[in-house]
């Protein structure tokens, strides 16, 4: 540990693609895919900008709550300790969703000299917001399927169904992608937590160069049209989807 206190920023990224994929069951009518049209592109990012900021608030908010629970108040005292999304939004990261289809929330903030344990601490810290979008997508898709059997078939009912699944289906990948082992991501802090010390040091030369693979891969995966993203999602999707959604929810 260093003799001043250090700040750990970690940077939580929304996965490519998350704000632009469609839903597997998206009513034809509302599809984006369906027509080329600028009114059905506002209408679909109407609905998923409720599932977006819903998921990155739940995520940001889950660290900030387990960052004080286990002895840190950094993120509480900067005010992140809650529901309200616009503390975690990143202008940037926003806007970049929006045009480009990823994104990120700001990074939350963690003094580890405030914890008792840093390594294994930081590694619930960093579990809580994968585990919140999960937990986010049991409650939504059970939300789903109710709203199948009371909601009917007029178009603002497959609205908001539709809204549903999209929001499902976004912290699920949310949560996969940041489970990822490569800095700065959540799964990577998590790794650190679980390794023996001499691993640890060994994992701390490559933390530099984590931000550029990580942001290498999107970008290929986004420009490049070779599917990375997807063929790691999928398999997630599908089973997850089929579990809370009673539905696949693979690309």
């Amino acid at each position: 540990m260093p003799a001043m206190p250090e700040i750990a920023a970690r940077t939580r990224s929304v996965s490519a693609a998350a704000a632009t994929a469609q839903t597997a069951s998206a009513p034809a009518a509302i599809s984006p895919g369906k027509s080329g049209s600028n009114f059905l592109r506002l209408e679909y990012l109407a609905l998923i900008a409720p599932a977006f900021l819903l998921a990155i608030t739940v995520h940001e908010c889950a660290h900030a709550w387990m960052a004080n629970r286990m002895g840190d108040p950094t993120a509480k005292d900067m005010g992140r300790l809650t529901l309200n999304p616009l503390p975690h939004l990143d202008l940037f990261g926003t806007i970049a969703i929006l045009v480009l289809g990823f994104g990120w929330a700001k990074p939350v903030m963690v003094n580890p000299l405030n914890l008792k344990n840093p390594r294994r601490d930081n590694l619930w810290i960093s579990l809580a917001g994968p585990v919140s979008n999960l937990l986010s997508a049991l409650i939504l898709g059970m939300l789903f399927r109710a709203g199948e059997r009371f909601l009917g078939l007029s178009h603002s009912g497959e609205l908001i169904l539709l809204m549903l699944l999209l929001a499902v289906r976004l912290n699920i990948i949310l949560a996969v992608f940041n489970l990822l082992p490569i800095p700065p991501l959540d799964g990577y802090h998590i790794l650190e937590g679980l390794v023996s010390h001499r691993i640890y040091l060994r994992l701390q030369q490559f933390e530099r160069a984590g931000s550029m693979v990580l942001l290498g891969l999107v970008l290929i995966s986004s420009f490049a049209r070779v599917n990375i993203f997807g063929a790691i999602f999928n398999p997630f999707l599908a089973l997850f989807g089929t579990i809370f959604a009673g539905q696949s929810l693979a690309f």
